[in-house]
C-alpha cells in the first residue's frame, strides 16, 4: 500500500459544507499545508470529492 501526500492550495470560502468537512477529514486547515495519507479507497474517494482545492502527489 502506498502513500499519498495531499496539499490545500485553494481556499474552501464559498464551498459547501460537505467539502469543507472533507478538508477537515483530511487534516488539511491552513493553505500550503501537507499531509500524508494512505492510499486507500476511503481517502481517495475524499481527495476526489475535492480535488479542485488540493493538489495530489504519490510518494513512497
Amino acid at each position: 500500500m502506498g502513500k499519498i501526500r495531499v496539499t490545500k492550495v485553494r481556499s474552501a470560502i464559498n464551498r459547501s459544507k460537505n467539502q469543507k468537512l472533507t478538508l477537515e477529514a483530511l487534516g488539511l486547515k491552513k493553505m500550503g499545508q501537507t499531509v500524508e495519507h494512505n492510499n486507500t479507497p476511503n481517502i481517495l474517494g475524499m481527495v476526489n470529492k475535492v480535488k479542485h482545492l488540493v493538489s495530489v502527489e504519490e510518494t513512497k
